[in-house]
Parts: C-alpha cells; sequence; structure tokens
C-alpha cells in the first residue's frame, strides 16, 4: 500500500526529506541545494510536465518552501506560479453532450444574449458571457458545464481568484484562513505549505541530546489513522519521534482534557461560545464575523494548552506541535499561542524526518502513549469536541436543570458559515458551535499522510485504549484545578 494518496504529496515529500537529510548531516550548503534539483529530477524524461528543466525548476521553488523557516516573508500558504498552468481556464462551456436541440432553451434563457447556435450545436461568446449559470440550469441534456478549478472549489472563504492577465492562481490573504484545502486539492501541487522542518531540526541538534534543553514533541491523536494502510502503529510513530531526538512524546489530547474542562466552565458561565480548538474556524470568524469574535471561547487549543503547560513545568523546553493541520503554522505565528509553541510540523514533514534519519519504524517496539482520557483524543474527529464538553459538565456536576447544553457541530467551514450567519442574526437556537474548518475533523486535515473514510474508527479505538477513563483523571496528573 502506498504511504501517500497521492503523486504530488509524494513529490513534496522527497523535496523535505532530501532538504531536512542535509541538514542533518550539516551539508545543507548553497551548492547542495542548487545541487538538489537534479538529484530529485535526474536525466530522463519529464514526468508530467513539458520537460525536466522546467520540472526542476519547480523543484527549486517547493525547495524554497521548504526552508519555509529562511524566509519570513513568505506566507503559511503560497502559490508556485511556475507550477500553475495546467488547469481549464474556461468556465462555462459546451460539451460533445450538446444534441443541437430545436428548443434552444439555453439561448433563451441567456440574459446577455451570448449563445448562438452554430452548425446545430450551442456557442458561447466569451466576451458576453457573464457566468451566470442560467444555460446550465436550462439545458435538458446538461450538455453546458462550468469548469471551476480545484483550487476555488475548495476554498470555501473565496480567498482564491484566477488573475485574468497571466491565469494563474492568487490568494487574497485578507481572506486566506489557511486550512489548506486548496494545498490538497491542488492536482499539480502548485499551491504548498510552508515548512518549519529545518528550524525542528535545528532546535534539536542544539539541544545537544537534550541536554542544553529538552525537545518536546506534542502529537495530535488523529496520529492514530495514518500508519494503519501500511502496518505500522501509532505507538511504533512515536518511538520513531524519539528516535529522531525528541525527548519526550506528549499527546496534545492532554491538552484537549484541559480544554473540555475549561471550555465547558466558561460555556456555563457565559451560556453561548464558538470553540477555540480549530485555527482555521477561529481565523474565519475574525475575517468574516467580526461581531462573533467576543464568543469566541478564551481558552487555548489543546496544541497550546499542553505547551503552555509544559512551558510553565520547564521554562527552557521546546516545543514542536506534529499534527494534520497546515492552520496551526499560523497558530504558533499569528497568536498568543506564540508564546508557548515553538514549531509546527504536519504528517508529512514527520515522515520526511523518519525518511531523512533512515528509521525503520516497522523495526520499532513502540513507545505507548498514557497521558489522555478516551475524550480528549477523540476531539481529531467532529463532534469529539462537543462530546467532551458534555462529559466535562456532566464530571462538574453542572446539571441540565442549572445549564442545558445544546451544541451544534459544523463538518467543514460552509456549515461553520450557516451556524455563525445564523447566531449573527439571532436564529441559532444552539448554545455552542463546535467548528471544525476540514470535513471530518481533524482526521481530515490536508497534511494528513492518508485521507481514508475509515479514519473515525480508528481515533475512536485509539481513544478507548486510553488508560485515564475521565478527563479529571487525566488533568489531575498535572494539578490543575479541578
Amino acid at each position: 500500500m502506498p504511504l501517500f494518496d497521492t503523486f504530488v504529496q509524494e513529490m513534496k515529500y522527497r523535496v523535505l526529506r532530501e532538504t531536512a537529510r542535509l541538514e542533518f548531516e550539516d551539508r545543507l550548503t548553497p551548492e547542495a541545494i542548487l545541487e538538489l534539483p537534479n538529484k530529485i529530477i535526474p536525466e530522463g524524461k519529464p514526468m508530467i510536465r513539458c520537460c525536466i528543466y522546467k520540472e526542476r525548476a519547480i523543484i527549486g521553488e517547493r525547495i524554497k518552501l521548504a526552508m519555509g523557516s529562511e524566509y519570513e516573508e513568505l506566507p503559511v500558504v503560497s502559490v508556485l506560479p511556475i507550477a500553475c498552468d495546467e488547469c481549464p481556464v474556461d468556465g462555462i462551456q459546451v460539451s460533445a453532450a450538446c444534441r443541437g436541440c430545436m428548443a434552444h432553451r439555453c439561448m433563451n434563457a441567456c440574459p446577455r444574449d451570448a449563445i448562438t447556435i452554430v452548425d446545430h450545436k450551442a456557442h458561447i461568446d466569451k466576451e458576453k458571457c457573464i457566468e451566470c449559470g442560467r444555460c446550465m440550469s436550462a439545458c435538458p441534456y446538461s450538455a453546458i458545464v462550468k469548469n471551476t478549478r480545484p483550487c476555488v472549489n475548495a476554498c470555501k472563504p473565496g480567498a482564491i481568484s484566477i488573475d485574468q492577465d497571466n491565469q494563474k492562481a492568487v490568494i487574497d490573504e485578507s481572506k486566506c484562513i489557511s486550512c489548506g484545502a486548496c494545498v490538497y486539492q491542488c492536482p499539480f501541487g502548485a499551491i504548498s505549505d510552508k515548512s518549519y522542518i529545518l528550524h525542528a531540526i535545528r532546535m534539536i541538534k542544539e539541544s545537544q541530546n537534550n541536554t542544553k534543553h529538552k525537545v518536546y514533541a506534542i502529537v495530535a491523536p488523529s496520529i492514530a489513522s495514518q500508519y494503519r494502510d501500511v502496518g505500522i502503529t501509532a505507538e511504533q510513530a512515536c518511538q520513531g519521534i524519539l528516535e529522531l531526538g525528541f525527548h519526550s512524546v506528549i499527546e496534545a489530547a492532554w491538552g484537549a482534557d484541559m480544554v473540555a474542562l475549561l471550555e465547558a466552565r466558561e460555556l456555563a458561565e457565559k451560556e453561548f461560545l464558538t470553540s477555540s480548538c480549530c485555527p482555521a474556524f477561529v481565523n474565519y470568524i475574525h475575517k468574516n464575523f467580526p461581531d462573533l469574535v467576543p464568543h469566541i471561547s478564551h481558552n487555548y487549543s489543546p496544541m497550546g494548552q499542553i505547551c503552555k503547560c509544559i512551558k510553565e513545568m520547564d521554562p527552557t523546553a521546546k516545543t514542536v506541535f506534529i499534527g494534520p493541520c497546515i492552520a496551526k503554522k499560523t497558530e504558533a505565528n499569528d497568536t498568543k499561542a506564540s508564546e508557548f509553541v515553538d514549531c509546527v510540523l504536519t504528517f508529512e514533514e514527520l515522515q520526511a524526518l523518519f525518511d531523512a534519519k533512515d528509521i525503520d519504524l516497522k523495526a520499532l517496539p513502540g513507545k505507548p502513549l498514557d497521558n489522555a482520557s478516551y475524550y480528549g483524543r477523540i476531539f481529531a474527529r467532529v463532534g469529539g469536541l462537543s462530546e467532551a464538553a458534555a462529559q466535562a459538565l456532566k464530571e462538574d456536576g453542572v446539571t441540565d436543570e442549572q445549564f442545558k447544553f445544546n451544541p451544534i457541530v459544523c463538518n467543514g467551514i460552509a456549515e461553520c458559515k450557516t451556524a455563525l450567519f445564523k447566531k449573527s442574526k439571532n436564529l441559532l437556537k444552539e448554545n455552542f458551535i463546535e467548528g471544525m474548518a476540514c470535513e471530518h475533523g481533524c482526521i481530515g486535515g490536508p497534511a494528513c499522510l492518508s485521507h481514508s473514510s475509515k479514519d473515525k474508527t480508528m481515533v475512536d479505538s485509539y481513544g478507548k485504549e486510553a488508560m485515564e477513563k475521565t478527563i479529571k483523571d487525566a488533568v489531575s496528573v498535572l494539578d490543575m484545578n479541578v
């Protein structure tokens, strides 16, 4: 079974792996960087582009993103213009299914007289067409179709447009929430995320085997589903993280247990909240529903919460979050969590680190994780946060008579938008919005190795393996005020 869903991920991984290998071996010189495209794309026939020279030029741009910590000016999600040139840009057009029917419903429906019948086929005048889509609805054969670029279609906040001069995708930073949907959906890998893999490696190396400072890996619970298809357990992956040179591997789900308690208490006090766990969802509120910003939970995300606890226990600690989320990179850079989170890596980047160090995960015995409860671990899938909040209220002894918990679970930005719009118009009957920008939750994150539909079952099974059976059992280890 392949480790990655797509060849785009595979190529991205190769760049990350070779860049990481050079850094680990202290060979990341300007000369070595210039030679990398030739190593990754050797002599021979091009794979998909017009020539290997263009493919190498694209690899050069990918290397720049892989060295993202060296380029502060780069946004977290970037378009590689040189790679963005293969998508159809014709918009609405007539397909071969057109029967040249006598009714001419398409022509009659067009408000701009953009459609004529030529040789018994409908023809669209692009200079007149306003892309309203009425002809599409009118055609009885569904012969008129609209080609929407995958990146535009994937971007629910509407941050991506097409430059009319060069037909390249453009990201509007004022609308982008760094959810990364476009990164995974672009068939040519022309949109990618900035990597901090070099920063993580340097923290490990500078720790001098964790004697100068300790480097902690905070692993998202969705790791449970990453290696299922290749026969590697989450415990083996966590052992591999230790082999990379990290001091400890800690569950982000432990932070989720803390957040469940704190957020439930805040909700009972304020009587309405939106969740703060998904940074893309929080960013979406700030950019599209600013009047609702005061209703965002004031608690950290699970990543921020557990990193805060680590730094309080060990002020010299360095923290690296590892998960499926690209938006976490923005959270670590631009929010209050930046005080506690030193670096964010994705599962794609983690795999590149393993292979850069030639770590065979299947040969490792495995490192059990025993920090979090079932409820913290299921934050990884849609509905998990609400289920955990309900449990937290129960453990706190809050009855329905005191406060009746009535959540709405939003699966993806489209559902988030609907719930937030209703709240903005005072039409929402629920008192808690669980917002997940990625469909299915974190297990559907853009930087997962696999996007299998069975991931939810894996996360629930992983949750049931937790040693701690209640939220308070999990957080009491840290002497929180519970």
